[in-house]
């Protein structure tokens, strides 16, 4: 057989094992769409008193459905949730979500805007990180764990990040006080929390930045997250100024400051991304040459 014909056999299988995957992810996806969607409402019901309990509950069974939609239906390891490298990333990712968040913060005060009014109270920081964890958990399982990986089959590293980090912006747009600005600084933030997913080839770095960005927004800096006001906060302040600086309802996310931090932040690890070529192609293209060795898959 010529070097073609076999070249072109390969690439005919290789395809066809990566339409598979793509198929038995997406397949994974209707579980959890169906087992998330019929307990939410039960989860929140039952737990109508306590926020904490409620999204908790949710990320335990968003943790849950994942892991048994991998094992049984796509059948494979899910390397992306392995537990030796969980704290120290868990870890590194929340110090990196605070640290992101206080430069917003920093922008913000420098220029006036961010006002400290005394200090709030310590004594609702455990509960504020318990309840941004599981908020963390819960939507990276869905939005990096479940719509990136399912957009990588088919598009790509490039594709999925974009793909993920709009679906990202768009749901969030419909919290309150969303503005065109807040839409497209959360679709930021899905792009930057993406690249971090693919850099690293794990969810534990994007749920740790994610938990540790609200936690600093709504627990620490006393700043409305997302346009909901979540109690205490161990900052009490204001912020005073036009919306483009403020964000009006919807918080700092909405601000020009938190798109700059963020616009900075994404295009540092996208270059990562590229320079030690962490990428899959999309689907009708052939495989990216093997990566260097250690490198990590986020697909």
């Amino acid at each position: 057989m010529r070097a073609g014909n076999i070249h072109a056999t390969f690439r005919e299988n290789d395809v066809r094992e990566r339409w598979k995957q793509a198929g038995l992810a997406l397949l994974s996806l209707l579980a959890y769409v169906v087992v998330f969607g019929g307990s939410i409402f039960v989860l929140l019901r039952m737990h109508n008193n306590s926020a904490i309990a409620a999204y908790g509950g949710l990320a335990l069974l968003s943790v849950i459905v994942y892991v048994a939609a991998a094992r049984w239906i796509e059948r494979r390891p899910v390397a992306e949730l392995a537990l030796a490298p969980a704290l120290p990333e868990l870890f590194g990712g929340m110090i990196a979500g605070i640290a992101l968040f206080a430069s917003v913060i920093a922008i913000l005060w420098i220029a006036g805007v961010y006002q400290p009014q005394g200090w709030g109270s310590f004594g609702g920081l455990g509960l504020g990180f318990l309840f941004w964890l599981a908020i963390g958990v819960q939507e990276e399982i869905q939005f990096r764990g479940f719509v990136y990986r399912r957009c990588c089959k088919l598009f790509g590293t490039w594709g999925a990040i974009l793909m993920s980090g709009v679906a990202f912006g768009v749901i969030h747009g419909m919290d309150p006080g969303a503005t065109v600005t807040a839409l497209s600084s959360v679709a930021l933030a899905g792009l930057f929390l993406g690249a971090v997913f693919a850099l690293s080839g794990r969810l534990w770095v994007p749920i740790g930045i994610h938990a540790g960005w609200n936690f600093a927004e709504g627990s620490l800096f006393g700043t409305s997250v997302s346009g909901s006001n979540v109690g205490g906060s161990l900052v009490n302040a204001k912020l005073v100024g036009p919306d483009f600086l403020t964000g009006g309802r919807f918080g700092p996310e909405a601000s020009i400051a938190t798109i700059v931090v963020l616009l900075a932040a994404t295009v540092f690890v996208v270059w990562r991304i590229a320079t030690l070529r962490r990428t899959e192609p999309p689907i009708w293209r052939d495989k990216a040459e093997e990566r260097p060795e250690g490198a990590a898959r986020a697909s």
